[in-house]
């Protein structure tokens, strides 16, 4: 495959099936350094499973990932996994924050498991929860906490070690539109601020609005629209 010009992560003709089922039938996808793409869809039209085979999770049964580069396809799951850790950021619908760790230690977590020291990691992760305005948390547990917070500690936690790409999975689906609205405009303002590439799955008109381009997939077949602004 040659992914298009400036492109960091390209995928062309992806095509994935879980048994009679199919998930991707076809679909491509491009985003540049710094540019947020908004992959919409209504439930089943396979955005997520798109957005896993993006992110090395999922392998697709065929078509082309490019990486910066690389095919995705080419690495061995130690690499892939070691991609996720250090280049690769996400963000789920429930934040799946570790409910033994304090916010802090969450969010410090990701640097840990790369090796960085505890007191290391941990200030960083206090300079993103600071951003992210949610400093004051950093001694409470997730269950003590609310969901708008917890969200926003799970972006900080996403974006601590640097990563070149963010992946965000409906991560306003949990919240009220008020939360919602407000993890959003952190999100965006942290990620565009890091030179982040975002990959947004939404199903949510108002959280796309927030992209720079959007992404429709239907039937596993996606389709690029244009922002009419």
């Amino acid at each position: 495959m040659t992914p298009p010009p400036g492109s960091l992560l390209a995928a062309e003709n992806l095509r994935k099936a879980y048994g009679p089922t199919t998930a991707l039938d076809g679909a491509e996808f491009s985003i540049h350094p710094g540019e947020m793409v908004a992959v919409m869809g209504p439930s089943g039209s396979g955005k997520s499973t798109l957005l896993h085979c993006l992110a090395g999770i999922v392998t697709p049964d065929s078509g082309s990932i490019t990486y910066d580069g690389r095919e995705l396809s080419a690495m061995n799951d130690a690499q892939r996994s070691a991609l996720r850790r250090s280049e690769f950021g996400f963000v789920f619908q429930f934040g799946q924050l570790v409910p033994e760790l304090t916010c802090v230690e969450n969010v410090a977590l990701p640097l840990r498991l790369n090796g960085t020291s505890r007191k290391e990691a941990e200030r960083a992760a206090l300079a993103w929860m600071e951003r992210l305005e949610v400093d004051d948390l950093r001694g409470k547990r997730p269950g003590e906490v609310s969901g708008g917070q917890g969200q926003r500690v799970a972006v900080a936690r996403a974006l601590v070690t640097g990563p070149r790409v963010l992946f965000a999975d409906e991560p306003t689906g949990a919240l009220d539109s008020l939360n919602g609205e407000r993890v959003m405009e952190l999100l965006t303002e942290a990620a565009r601020s890091a030179g982040a590439a975002v990959v947004l799955v939404t199903h949510e008109a108002r959280v796309a609005a927030y992209s720079d381009r959007e992404i429709v997939v239907r039937d596993g077949k996606s389709r690029d629209m244009e922002r009419i602004v």
